[in-house]
């Protein structure tokens, strides 16, 4: 993917507080609601934790629109090179 991808699986862990063994999830192929830590609460804290730590900021229809891990680092790509 990108260099934003590592460091966004990071954030992905720390905000769904995935526990165990994060080596082995899954977690570039994730997809809302595909766990029960991602619901429309857990949603709302990745975003947070994603605008946070990245320096970003979403609008209402890329929050809609994050619907797996491949569209956040898309996004947060594309709004880093919008902000160089």
């Amino acid at each position: 993917m990108s260099e934003i991808a590592p460091k966004l699986r990071e954030v992905f862990v720390e905000a769904l507080d995935l526990d165990g063994d994060s080596a082995e999830l899954d977690v570039e192929n994730l997809k809302y609601r595909d766990i029960e830590a991602w619901d429309s609460v857990g949603h709302m804290a990745l975003v947070a934790a994603i605008e946070d730590e990245f320096d970003v900021e979403f609008d209402t229809d890329q929050v809609i629109d994050m619907s797996s891990f491949k569209a956040a680092v898309d996004m947060v790509t594309d709004l880093r090179s919008k902000n160089d």
